[in-house]
């Protein structure tokens, strides 16, 4: 009895084969479409994605090239080819406004280009392409049910940018360049005034300050100390009980005795 199943498991799967490569090489387009259609529903999306490709310069115009062309579009997503899925839903959206399916498809080919996006240490290009993309879903489509999840990504996405610019920020602090540091951190905070990494940004815009006028020549020093006072100042602002609170009071005491100098002449 398992020999006959195996045996008729064996010729389904046989036969399958058999008519997936017959449809490939078909010229019949409605057969290659009904043999796509059962490879997608089957989740066997490469093998749908084969006739797809075959289907999609000859099918516009067609009465199942709506549903075809989603598909299509919902097979690369599924392969993970992201920048062809993000290109297939845009044209989706474009050639088929009205359907259905549009919210879906502009939210996906938003999420397509999302999932683009490289760790924040790369070139951002392809994350400012995600973030155009999806606040525009946003925007066209304020009362998505996709909203909260485009809310969640645009964050993330948001946050990868500042990520990197305070990185960058940081960067002249670490090799000792307290000017750059003090315009980066400067540019950062204004560029991004919600960002999470603000306190960090005000200490370390306050140690660049700090260390740039403990080292300083004698005839910039006071102006130094004294600009060093008021990044402190900010930062305790910012958070009086920050994390960076004991460090900077140190620093701070050391600000305050170099300027005792100029208080005795």
């Amino acid at each position: 009895m398992r020999n006959f199943l195996f045996i008729i498991i064996l010729a389904l799967a046989l036969t399958s084969c058999n008519e997936y490569q017959k449809a490939l090489k078909k010229e019949d387009v409605s057969v290659k479409f009904d043999v796509a259609k059962k490879q997608y529903e089957k989740g066997k999306y490469s093998k749908a994605i084969r006739l797809f490709e075959q289907l999609a310069p000859q099918f516009r115009g067609q009465p199942q090239a709506e549903k075809m062309f989603y598909m299509f579009s919902q097979s690369y997503y599924k392969t993970k080819q992201y920048y062809l899925s993000g290109y297939q839903f845009e044209s989706f959206v474009a050639g088929y406004p009205k359907s259905e399916n549009a919210e879906e498809a502009a939210f996906l080919g938003a999420k397509s280009y999302s999932m683009l996006s490289p760790v924040y240490s790369l070139d951002q290009t392809d994350t400012n392409k995600s973030i155009d993309k999806m606040q525009d879903f946003i925007d066209i489509y304020p009362n998505s049910s996709y909203l909260a999840e485009a809310n969640v990504i645009l964050k993330g996405l948001r946050e990868k940018l500042e990520k990197k610019a305070f990185e960058n920020a940081k960067q002249y602090n670490s090799i000792s360049d307290y000017q750059s540091a003090l315009v980066a951190f400067d540019n950062f905070i204004l560029d991004f005034p919600g960002t999470p990494f603000k306190e960090k940004a005000l200490f370390y815009k306050f140690d660049s300050a700090y260390e740039l006028a403990i080292n300083s020549v004698p005839s910039k020093k006071q102006e130094r100390l004294a600009n060093a006072k008021v990044a402190y100042s900010n930062l305790l602002k910012f958070n009086a009980n920050t994390e960076f609170k004991l460090k900077a009071d140190v620093m701070l005491a050391l600000i305050e005795k170099n300027l005792e100098q100029y208080s005795n002449k």
